[in-house]
């Protein structure tokens, strides 16, 4: 009877559609086992299923579970974000430092470079300051840093002059000319003479002054003449005249009149370069022994 009953129980279970049935007992009365009779619900098992519709209820004394980090996780993390971090400034760094390169770059080549001065002085070869019915002009370009303590001045030729075309320049840190005669190729040094030539910040105003009068009297020639006395090592006379001079061939010289032991005419291979760097100009003759 009892195999009976749970086949059966078995095939109810398979349908799709459970039934639970419960006994109920009459008020007042209780169940006896000599009483109990076995019946075909005593057999039945109780199943009970939640719907998955209804309202779950919450539950008193509910826990939350917090899972613990693992530490060596944890560290390796905020490895991870220090070296994140580190690489981000590192770009920036890199970034920076390009853009500030680069409006360097963008500031040397596109800026207007340091202003260049023209001027042009006429001057007449008589001693006696008789007039002549024409002045011969010296043509010049400077470049004068107050500054940097230095004037650059080249010095064009006019047509039918003796003159030969040249580079000056004035180093007034060194104290030292060095008169660079574009015709020969050659450097020739010699202290500077500040009887002579400028400072800087005079040199400037002489200059606005020759580019705003057009109507300058002439200028007496004031006559100078040097002589090679030995070769110089250009390396040696500072950066200025080292930028002028490199790769050719440099010489000392001095001043005629300030030699003992040499004749007057003692060299003939002279030649000449006219130039101002005052309110006269200057004839400067250099010769070859």
């Amino acid at each position: 009877g009892m195999a009976v009953v749970s086949s059966r129980a078995a095939q109810k279970l398979e349908r799709p559609l459970f039934l639970v049935r419960h006994r109920r007992l009459s008020p007042g009365k209780e169940e006896t086992h000599s009483s109990h009779r076995p019946s075909f619900a005593d057999g039945m098992v109780k199943i009970a299923f939640s719907s998955p519709f209804a309202p779950k209820q919450p539950k008193k004394d509910a826990e939350v579970l917090v899972p613990e980090q693992d530490p060596e996780i944890a560290t390796h993390g905020t490895e991870n974000s220090t070296g994140r971090c580190l690489l981000t400034l590192l770009g920036l760094a890199f970034i920076l430092a390009g853009v500030i390169v680069g409006g360097a770059c963008l500031y040397k080549y596109f800026m207007p470079k340091h202003k260049v001065y023209h001027g042009q002085l006429c001057y007449t070869e008589s001693q006696d300051h008789i007039p002549e019915p024409y002045f011969l002009p010296i043509v010049e370009e400077a470049d004068i840093r107050e500054e940097e303590n230095f004037a650059l001045i080249d010095v064009s030729v006019q047509k039918f002059s003796d003159s030969d075309p040249a580079a000056i320049m004035h180093d007034f840190d060194k104290l030292l000319t060095a008169y660079l005669n574009l015709h020969l190729n050659k450097c020739f040094v010699t202290p500077l003479n500040t009887s002579v030539v400028m400072r800087p910040r005079s040199l400037i105003v002489l200059f606005v002054k020759l580019g705003t009068s057009s109507h300058m009297p002439p200028s007496t020639l004031v006559h100078e003449e040097m002589v090679v006395t030995e070769t110089e090592n250009v390396s040696e006379l500072g950066i200025l005249i080292y930028q002028l001079c490199a790769g050719k061939e440099t010489y000392r010289v001095q001043r005629r009149d300030q030699m003992t032991g040499l004749q007057k005419r003692s060299a003939d291979n002279c030649h000449t370069i006219r130039h101002f760097e005052n309110d006269f100009a200057v004839e400067t003759k250099i010769c070859e022994q």
